[in-house]
């Protein structure tokens, strides 16, 4: 298919666009360009009996399962803290300001 200088001067009106002569001819082979691809893509057979890909690597989970285990308690934590306060760690400042 091929869109002729009018019917780019035509898109560029209601895009409210000015081009130059040079780009007008310039645009209208890229948009013949586009709809020749188009046409192209139209001529792709039915595809409903193709089934859709959910992934292009055929991976497994590697991941571990999700299993609750019991955790420090505070004051386990802070037993072996060189300094704490309340229940929290202390340590030595780092920033001036």
């Amino acid at each position: 298919m091929s869109v002729t200088i009018v019917e780019v001067e035509r898109i560029a009106k209601l895009a409210k666009l000015k081009f130059s002569d040079e780009e007008k001819q310039r645009l209208s082979g890229e948009m013949s360009e586009i709809l020749d691809y188009i046409d192209k893509l139209n001529e792709i057979p039915d595809l409903d009996m193709v089934k859709p890909l959910e992934n292009i690597n055929e991976t497994q989970n590697v991941f571990r399962d999700d299993e609750a285990i019991s955790c420090l308690t505070k004051e386990e934590a802070l037993k072996n803290a060189p300094e704490k306060t309340e229940n929290f760690f202390k340590v030595p400042k780092v920033l001036d300001k």
